[in-house]
């Protein structure tokens, strides 16, 4: 077990398509039950959707990425190239709505990576990355750890 475990609480539109999303989807354990809110094992830590609509801040606000449209607001999860792939399959097998489709970001260099950015359905973009190796994510070139 890990030493710590990240903790993210976020409102939704919809608990029933939260667990649709999380659970069926993704395929997030689901935790204790209690009103009003679902929590979930997201790939190895604890994330809480509260049933709150009116705090769903959704596609609200800047986006970043230059081309890409990803909301400034989201959350997710970086993963193996290979859980990347698998991810990919079942969410369009599922009819998920990309916000962005997977695509190639950081082309060669050490962070290079797959990316994509989703809806999940109750309000939230949820940005998923692939790479060769997960720590990489991290990696600065020396002119950018300069610059900080």
């Amino acid at each position: 077990m890990a030493a710590t475990l990240f903790h993210f609480s976020f409102a939704v539109s919809d608990l029933d398509q939260a667990r649709k999303f999380y659970g069926d989807i993704l395929q997030c354990p689901e935790g204790r039950k209690l009103k009003g809110r679902a929590d979930f094992n997201f790939f190895g830590h604890h994330i809480v959707a509260h049933l709150a609509p009116e705090d769903v801040v959704g596609d609200k606000g800047r986006k970043i990425g230059g081309a890409l449209a990803t909301p400034l607001r989201h959350f997710g999860v970086v993963m193996t190239l290979a859980d990347f792939e698998k991810i990919n399959a079942r969410m369009k097998a599922q009819g998920v709505t990309y916000i962005n489709e997977a695509s190639v970001t950081q082309k060669g260099s050490i962070r290079e990576q797959m990316l994509m950015t989703v809806s999940d359905g109750c309000g939230n973009a949820i940005e998923f990355k692939g790479l060769v190796n997960i720590a990489d994510v991290y990696a600065v070139k020396e002119s950018e750890a300069a610059t900080a």
